[in-house]
């Protein structure tokens, strides 16, 4: 596809138009616009992504998605990136940390999680995040408006300035009910966790299971005043 440099005004008419359109209108339109190359789906495994790996698979069985391993995945993750693998056509790529754990304790000291998680997820996450988005123009994520306050105003197109290419969120509208609906009624393999009381899954030393009335996303960095990660910051 030629090159093309998106402005405010023409993402901004794309997401007003794909508003109200459903996530197989945004995931056409960001194929329609960029090569499998150019663009990938950024799945943590979890019940939207693997609702958007379904649908990709069915609109662009060629297409790319990428997963940030950071060593510190619970084992029904990887079970889960394993029933993924099989049941779907998709190019599937691991990203790893520069820094395995042994040398991150090395040089930053044991459980860096339990100190400083900010850092721990910019080595572990953002810092890996960056480098293979800087070889993407666009990029697809599995991010809804009502999961938290820092991601209430998401569009279906946006730029995103952090990273400096296009961002795509075609579930952004959805509840929650919306995606169990799809994943039951597409038999869409998901991580057993989430029947264990843990509506949002990260790594095992910073994510616990919620408790009946809590935020969904209490179980991320309990005790800390953080929510994000930094990839959707």
């Amino acid at each position: 596809m030629a090159d093309k440099r998106w402005t405010p005004e023409e993402l901004a008419a794309a997401s007003a138009a794909l508003e109200g359109q459903g996530p197989v209108a945004a995931l056409r339109w960001a194929y329609e616009h960029f090569a499998h190359d150019e663009i990938a789906l950024a799945c943590s495994f979890g019940a939207e992504d693997v609702a958007l790996v379904d649908m990709i698979s069915k609109l662009a069985p060629e297409a790319q998605l990428f997963y940030l391993d950071t060593n510190f995945l619970f084992p029904e993750t990887y079970q889960t990136i394993e029933a993924v693998r099989a049941a779907y056509p998709l190019r599937i790529r691991q990203v790893l940390p520069s820094l395995t754990p042994e040398e991150q304790a090395a040089q930053y000291g044991d459980e860096l999680w339990r100190r400083d998680p900010d850092a721990c997820c910019s080595i572990r996450k953002v810092q890996p995040l960056t480098q293979v988005l800087s070889g993407l123009k666009a990029w697809i994520t599995g991010i809804r408006r009502e999961q938290s306050p820092t991601r209430a105003n998401a569009q279906v197109v946006e730029w995103d300035r952090k990273f400096g290419l296009v961002k795509i969120n075609p579930l952004v509208a959805w509840k929650d009910a919306d995606v169990w609906k799809y994943i039951l009624e597409n038999n869409v393999p998901y991580n057993p966790l989430h029947d264990q009381g843990y509506p949002s899954i990260g790594c095992t030393h910073c994510t616990r299971a919620v408790r009946p009335g809590e935020d969904p996303r209490a179980g991320r960095w309990s005790g800390f005043q953080k929510t994000e990660c930094g990839l959707h910051a």
